[in-house]
């Protein structure tokens, strides 16, 4: 009996655990499951299952050339965000990482687009590209219907989210250009190594680590774009900017298509699966990058406590 009460003791803590799995059930595996079980059915406009059709949803998907389109603009928006939006952060935080008049204003000016809301930048961004009253057109003296046109549309779109996404890589960025030690910058510049050769050789393989994070929340982010497509070209002009997010949007709430639209959510989340390659070494990295900050900020408090107590006494 004894041993029995200090195994249960042993294994309390795990009760404490049962409402994260709680939460897990209700919101990612329920809805995980349902999907699949949505996807093998043809439903009625409320989202119920109806007739049984099998894997009809998912032949009539692989055989239609409206997917592959979505696929195709998907990986050509990821592809502009995900650089764009690193190469701004990337640049706003080298050249706020140094001392000047004005440091603040830049830095936040920089950090500003994670603070605002990807329907008002759209808002804003489509007065911009009006052909008649926007101000790109009058400033270049073009007369293009930017979001209308399937020539630009999809940039155009792409340009918005990077600048979006690009706030909350200069933090990003911002915190890996503190933690590299400034001496090897004074090293370098003994030997002779200008700035270019200091930010190539020095910079960036010290913020390999970042940059791996980074990256993988930039495509995430990248895919999950929906807001500013809805509010700007709500998928067209044509296809040219329907998305896989917003085609299984629009399957499930214009269509009334739900078994088609899980079917989709299925097959992309199995092709994301299957293209997914975990590199330990590099989640180490990023992992050893994030335990130096925090024994960074930690020897900080310890020191300024040091500090108030001898100023105390």
């Amino acid at each position: 009996m004894k041993q029995f009460t200090e195994k249960l003791k042993g294994g309390s803590a795990y009760l404490y655990l049962i409402p994260c799995f709680l939460v897990f059930a209700v919101f990612l595996f329920y809805p995980f499951v349902k999907t699949i079980y949505l996807s093998l059915f043809l439903t009625d406009k409320l989202g119920q299952a109806k007739i049984f059709v099998g894997l009809d949803n998912y032949t009539e998907l692989l055989t239609s050339d409206s997917f592959y389109n979505s696929l195709l603009v998907t990986v050509i928006f990821v592809v502009i965000v995900v650089i764009g939006s690193m190469l701004i952060g990337l640049i706003g935080a080298v050249l706020c990482s140094k001392a000047f008049p004005g440091i603040r204003v830049f830095s936040t000016s920089y950090a500003l687009p994670m603070a605002i809301a990807s329907s008002g930048a759209a808002m804003i961004f489509k007065i911009i590209l009006n052909p008649t009253i926007g101000i790109l057109n009058k400033l270049t003296g073009l007369d293009i219907n930017w979001i209308a046109d399937p020539k630009y549309a999809l940039i155009c779109v792409a340009v918005l989210t990077a600048w979006l996404n690009s706030g909350i890589n200069f933090l990003y960025f911002s915190a890996g250009l503190g933690n590299i030690d400034e001496s090897i910058y004074e090293r370098a510049s003994v030997d002779g190594a200008n700035g270019i050769q200091k930010f190539f050789r020095l910079t960036l393989p010290g913020l390999s680590p970042i940059m791996f994070y980074t990256l993988v929340v930039n495509i995430i982010q990248a895919f999950q774009s929906f807001g500013q497509i809805k509010i700007l070209t709500a998928g067209g002009p044509g296809e040219s900017t329907n998305v896989i997010v917003y085609s299984i949007y629009r399957d499930a709430f214009f269509n009334y298509r739900f078994g088609s639209a899980a079917a989709h959510t299925v097959s992309d989340h199995y092709g994301a699966y299957a293209c997914h390659v975990q590199d330990r070494k590099e989640r180490s990295q990023v992992l050893k990058w994030l335990r130096s900050i925090i024994q960074l900020q930690w020897s900080r408090v310890l020191i300024m406590r040091r500090k108030l107590q001898s100023f105390t006494v």
